[in-house]
């Protein structure tokens, strides 16, 4: 029997928002669909997705077109369409509670202050889902203003690499598992 799993990376759509902070989630997920060289087709107005197929998983690659505060309706249009329960979805997103380079993967929690995680918790009307969270530093006196910027160059010099490392975290959730993907890959890449 084929596993689908439906990975969502958080975001907003538009140029204007394309390398800024808060659409790290999206970066994973265009880094993902780009080492399976596949494209992205608009679904409903709500979502853009693509598939692929790894060993026996079916996996759904998915960017909400209905911008971080409304994340959760694009979330469950693409869990009924695609029959997922909520161990089988992993949503990737910006935290301004981690410092830069760090990965965080839970099976569960609060929202910590992320419109488009509270999106998706008040519209499933739960917690218990998995989330992957990449930190972008905490060094800011306007949340808004600073999650809406762009990195820093120096912090570009090593974002390539820190969402490659959220793309291989992918990967191992969904072929190994959740607690393997934490233990291996929780923690700062910028330290030593």
């Amino acid at each position: 029997m084929e596993s689908s799993f439906l990975i969502v990376g958080l975001g907003n759509p538009g140029k204007k928002y394309k390398r800024t902070r808060h659409n790290v989630g999206f970066m994973v997920i265009d880094a993902i669909a780009s080492r399976q060289k596949k494209t992205f087709t608009k679904i409903d107005d709500n979502y853009w997705a693509c598939s692929y197929q790894n060993q026996n998983k079916h996996i759904i690659l998915m960017k909400p077109a209905t911008y971080m505060n409304l994340s959760g309706q694009a979330v469950a249009s693409g869990m009924a369409r695609y029959n997922i329960d909520l161990s089988r979805l992993l949503v990737i997103c910006d935290d301004i509670n981690l410092e830069f380079g760090t990965i965080r993967i839970r099976s569960k929690g609060s929202d910590g202050g992320q419109k488009g995680l509270r999106s998706i918790i008040s519209v499933l009307a739960t917690q218990d889902f998995p989330r992957l969270r990449i930190g972008i530093g905490d060094h800011f006196s306007d949340a808004v203003e600073y999650v809406l910027s762009r990195f820093s160059k120096k912090e570009d010099e090593f974002l390539v690499s820190i969402i490659a490392m959220a793309a291989d975290a992918v990967d191992h959730f969904i072929l190994n598992n959740l607690e393997l993907a934490m233990s291996r890959f929780n923690r700062n890449y910028l330290e030593n």
